[in-house]
């Protein structure tokens, strides 16, 4: 059930992606993630997230002011019918599943999955509007969600500076060692929180900045808080990876929500891409259940 007891929160540990490989192991080990500041150039950050807009324009658009994502129009959630509408153009994105699958990146994943870690083709983008109190995704373990062992991971990528009204990503260290939780329904994304212990009331989240990556186990658990915001918008990314070989659930290889929405297939996706190299680059993945 939910824990009563009053939270605490910690800022983030900082690793630098030029420590020793084995003490950013053992640092994941201990707490469950990992995160690097400024790993990600500003620049490709940006323009990710100006095309983005593009896309969501009216309904989320650029505040001059502030250089940062803003409600345009009605506040939303995941799963919404503004979102369904949207995101399908989100997905279509070439430049979106490219991201994740550049060396800067994948150097970071080599840290926790080998020498040749596997990029999950689902890839999801996160859109957290204002003014929807208590539709924030709830605790959860992506473990249960994916169907997954320790050998997958996550990482998230912040596509600009999110402040703490924004709604920011908040992790519990220590949490992945007491392994796959009990869930219960509730409300937000995915419908499902895990289970959090009486003795669990410290958790780690800071203000991140355009750029910052964020690596965290398969059972660690974490969540988002809620945007209190008057008009900012949240916009970051992430995906899922493992070492190659590892055991993948076969939901994982179709697009993030296509089980759910009309015509958001792989067909739909790639029809406009330039390039061919990362259409069904997984089809050929050995070990699917």
């Amino acid at each position: 059930m939910p824990n009563t007891l009053q939270i605490q929160n910690q800022p983030l540990v900082v690793s630098r992606s030029d420590e020793d490989a084995v003490l950013l192991q053992q640092r994941f080990q201990h707490y469950g993630y990992l995160y690097f500041q400024n790993h990600v150039d500003k620049q490709k950050c940006q323009q990710l997230m100006l095309q983005f807009l593009d896309a969501l324009s009216p309904h989320i658009v650029l505040d001059p002011q502030t250089g940062l994502p803003a409600l345009g129009g009605e506040p939303f959630f995941e799963t919404d019918p503004i979102w369904d509408q949207l995101y399908p153009k989100i997905q279509s994105m070439e430049a979106f599943h490219d991201f994740f699958h550049q060396a800067d990146l994948h150097q970071l994943m080599q840290i926790v999955a080998g020498d040749k870690p596997f990029v999950y083709p689902m890839k999801m983008a996160r859109m957290a509007t204002p003014k929807k109190i208590g539709y924030e995704t709830p605790p959860h373990q992506d473990a249960h969600s994916h169907q997954a062992g320790e050998t997958m991971a996550g990482m998230w990528v912040a596509l600009h500076d999110v402040t703490t009204e924004m709604g920011r990503l908040k992790l519990l260290p220590h949490s992945h060692k007491k392994g796959v939780r009990p869930v219960f329904e509730a409300q937000g994304v995915g419908g499902i929180q895990c289970e959090i212990y009486d003795d669990e009331t410290l958790w780690h989240t800071s203000d991140v900045s355009q750029g910052d990556v964020i690596i965290f186990h398969s059972c660690c658990v974490h969540k988002a808080e809620p945007n209190t915001a008057q008009s900012a918008a949240r916009l970051s990314i992430d995906t899922r990876f493992c070492d190659y070989g590892a055991p993948l659930w076969s939901l994982n290889l179709e697009p993030h929500h296509g089980w759910r929405i009309d015509d958001l297939d792989w067909s739909n996706i790639y029809k406009d891409w330039k390039n061919q190299h990362l259409q069904y680059y997984w089809q050929d993945y050995p070990n699917t259940f």
